[in-house]
């Protein structure tokens, strides 16, 4: 295995090891809900000072096929248990069903791009129209969770704790820095 895989193993493992921490103690209840935005934010933005600040690291990542990326986004079928916990009563409609469905959607288009063989030039074009999607539907669900959350902590607090602590801890940041990352990468070719 190339040193830069294992490190960014290695990197992701602790950073889901914190995560899993801090939803255990409710580190997310504790702060305050403005936090919570700035939270995420915060973490994509440290991952990708991370990938731009190592050369050889982000010369690892830039030379793996970009659906490798595309593939972390399968993940995003969590949206069918944001719609579950909406219908359970955890979770309120205006969060729940239009993130949950956002989700589902950009999975299924992930499932599309990465199983459905083009010429590298559709699939380029493809993969920044997914990538343009993708990044404004998880901005788009992040934002209403800062303003539903800013409004009624109550109603979102299924997020504060495991297993959903993990969205805004560990996933919803590396969905962003992930698409970032892909935009930067169609913009250098």
């Amino acid at each position: 295995m190339p040193r830069p895989a294992l490190i960014v193993r290695v990197a992701l493992w602790l950073w889901f090891a914190a995560a899993i921490v801090g939803g255990y103690y409710l580190i997310l209840q504790r702060l305050a809900p403005v936090a919570l935005p700035v939270l995420i934010l915060g973490l994509s933005a440290l991952a990708l000072y991370v990938y731009s600040r190592l050369p050889g690291l982000r010369d690892w990542f830039d030379e793996l096929d970009p659906l490798t990326l595309v593939q972390l986004h399968i993940s995003r079928f969590f949206g069918a248990y944001l719609i579950f916990l909406f219908y359970r009563g955890d979770l309120p409609y205006a969060f729940a069903v239009p993130a949950g469905v956002g989700e589902l959607i950009v999975a299924l288009l992930a499932v599309g791009l990465i199983a459905i063989p083009l010429d590298p030039a559709r699939q380029r074009q493809y993969l920044t129209r997914w990538n343009l999607i993708g990044l404004i539907d998880i901005i788009i669900v992040t934002v209403s969770a800062a303003r539903i959350y800013a409004d009624h902590p109550p109603q979102l607090r299924a997020l504060t704790h495991l297993p959903l602590s993990l969205l805004p801890l560990f996933l919803f940041p590396l969905l962003i820095a992930t698409h970032v990352m892909i935009f930067a990468r169609l913009l250098r070719r």
